[in-house]
């Protein structure tokens, strides 16, 4: 999986630029129900290979939604509360919504779950409807227009070191 995410990662600057973020977060969406429904068909025997396909295709459905989507809040949040919108990103995916994922897809295995068993292809396929349903809710949801000119002439922003803001 770390050689997926290095190649993701170093996919995200001319993704971006090409496609913008509105695009990216939809691939990324779409990428995590084809890793779902991989993990739904494949098997440890005869389909091993969609397992591994799915170790792949994680790379770009994590890295192009949390980088992609910290990126946005970079760009997009004024300077003033970056660090805020920045915390809130972090707390909103990694905090609650990581809490409400476990939470949740706890009771969707328990509800999979007969005599000890768990139907994991049916879960799977469960977590896969659930995100394509994000992914077909989103572009209504997130109205934003992709400016390549823009992403130009913002993607390299120089750092500001604290020496810089006492520098007056």
């Amino acid at each position: 999986m770390q050689l997926s995410e290095t190649v993701f990662i170093l996919a995200i600057p001319f993704v971006l630029s090409r496609f913008g973020i509105k695009r990216v977060m939809l691939m990324s969406m779409f990428a995590w129900v084809f890793r779902f429904w991989l993990f739904g068909l494949g098997d440890p025997g005869s389909r091993l290979w969609m397992l591994v396909l799915s170790m792949f295709v994680y790379g770009m459905a994590f890295d192009f939604f949390n980088i992609c989507g910290s990126l946005f809040v970079e760009y997009e949040a004024d300077a003033k509360i970056r660090a805020s919108a920045q915390g809130l990103f972090m707390i909103m995916t990694n905090g609650v919504g990581a809490f409400l994922g476990g939470t949740v897809s706890g009771m969707i295995v328990d509800h999979f779950t007969v005599n000890s068993v768990i139907n994991w292809p049916r879960t799977w396929f469960a977590f896969a409807a659930y995100a394509l349903v994000l992914g077909i809710v989103f572009p209504f949801v997130f109205r934003y227009e992709h400016a390549p000119a823009k992403m130009k002439n913002t993607a390299v922003r120089p750092v500001q070191t604290f020496s810089d803001e006492n520098s007056d």
